[in-house]
């Protein structure tokens, strides 16, 4: 270990969503608990990290954001300088930080190499420290011919096989293989391990107050596109479904996200003021007690709200993307063919009636425990302990290499 303080860097590209910080903060946040001394250091390119909660020994650095263009371009979030400069920015910071804070554990989050490139001198500047490199995959990345030529065409291989240790799956092996159909260099097959979903539990800070009831007693199915950005049409679907229903249906709580486009967001919260049973939040950082009080979730299978469902245990419809990647469809099937949850394909938008008949049969499904599909939300568990074992592996180190000296 390089110093009798354990320490973690934790790289988060972030260009839009909250998927990959939630993510990263929910390992952090868990892995200061397992350990007394540990600091866990994030670097992040989200506009609204400062909006969530850290634990004591949980802090982040703000790199300068990006976001993507619908031509598959990045450009600056805020700086009015071009995207070069901002790439050169982050990439500088993200290797002086990793200088500075010497850590005992990299860990980078999706992106092997990061966003355009910028973690690769950190990888190598880190390679020969004693510092563990770590890439961490959700359970599904993307179709696996896409992924494929994603990888060759960012030239990711040799990086997987010459400057990563590991490879850590956040998901069960007998689910998912986010590298099935990939020819993967010689030695890489054999750094993977699987973890399991990231469970996630209520906030210490809220943890004994009342839960929200935005309906008094009665029960509430809650809405969720996640981030937002990319959740117009799942939410208005739904409004829709309210709008023009002929039965009754549980009263709904929408929470927007904080990327979901402001014009959108406008007209979702006009609407919802003519509907008696539907409320709108624009946006929460603590959406645990909404999730835990509610009777069932409506979502669209991003890998933090799979793992919201299957932590707080509700009867669930997604209603996953396709566009531009087609993991939350995968993760979507495969839960489904699992009897975790039930799916409504976004190719049938913008029926109204099958979505009312959809949210009408909710509340009375089985919630995914019933599914019995075992060793499902462990990842924390088993990320702590290989990180313990990580941790004495370099204290052995350090004390061949006093031997020797």
């Amino acid at each position: 270990m390089s110093s009798r303080t354990p320490k973690i860097l934790i790289y988060s590209h972030d260009s839009f969503g909250l998927g990959h910080l939630r993510r990263c903060r929910a390992i952090a946040q868990s892995l200061v608990g397992d350990f007394d001394t540990l600091s866990v250091l994030i670097l992040s390119g989200s506009p609204i990290i400062g909006s969530f909660e850290f634990r004591t020994r949980v802090d982040f650095v703000r790199i300068p954001g990006v976001i993507k263009l619908r031509n598959g371009e990045y450009t600056p979030l805020s700086l009015h300088i071009n995207i070069d400069q901002t790439l050169a920015i982050r990439s500088s910071i993200i290797e002086h930080t990793a200088k500075v804070f010497d850590p005992d554990i990299f860990l980078v989050d999706k992106e092997p190499l990061g966003l355009r490139g910028e973690v690769l001198r950190t990888l190598e500047a880190l390679k020969d420290t004693g510092t563990r490199l770590v890439l961490g995959l959700r359970d599904v990345m993307d179709d696996p011919v896409v992924l494929r030529d994603e990888w060759e065409r960012k030239h990711v291989y040799p990086a997987l096989k010459d400057l990563y240790d590991e490879i850590w799956v956040y998901g069960p092996e007998d689910i998912c293989n986010p590298l099935e159909g990939i020819d993967l260099p010689e030695g890489v097959s054999e750094k993977l391990r699987y973890t399991g979903y990231l469970r996630r539990d209520m906030p210490e800070s809220v943890m004994d107050k009342p839960a929200p009831s935005p309906f008094g007693e009665e029960p509430y199915v809650l809405v969720t596109p996640g981030g937002g950005g990319d959740g117009v049409e799942m939410v208005d679907w739904v409004m829709r479904a309210y709008e023009t229903r002929q039965r009754p249906l549980f009263p709904a709580l929408i929470v927007l996200g904080p990327f979901m486009p402001a014009a959108a967001a406008a007209e979702f919260t006009e609407r919802a003021e003519h509907l008696r049973d539907v409320e709108i939040i624009r946006f929460t950082p603590q959406i645990e007690p909404y999730l835990a009080s509610a009777t069932a979730i409506i979502g669209m299978g991003g890998y933090n709200t799979f793992c919201e469902i299957l932590s707080f245990d509700k009867p669930t419809l997604m209603v996953p993307r396709i566009i531009p990647r087609r993991e939350q469809a995968i993760r979507a099937e495969r839960a489904e063919k699992s009897g975790l949850l039930k799916v409504l394909p976004i190719d049938r938008y913008p029926d109204p009636d099958l979505m009312a008949t959809a949210l009408s049969e909710l509340p009375d499904m089985a919630a995914p425990s019933c599914a019995g599909v075992d060793n499902l939300l462990g990842g924390l568990e088993v990320i702590s302990t290989r990180v313990e074992e990580i941790f004495q592996e370099q204290m052995s180190d350090v004390g061949r290499k006093l031997v020797n000296f």
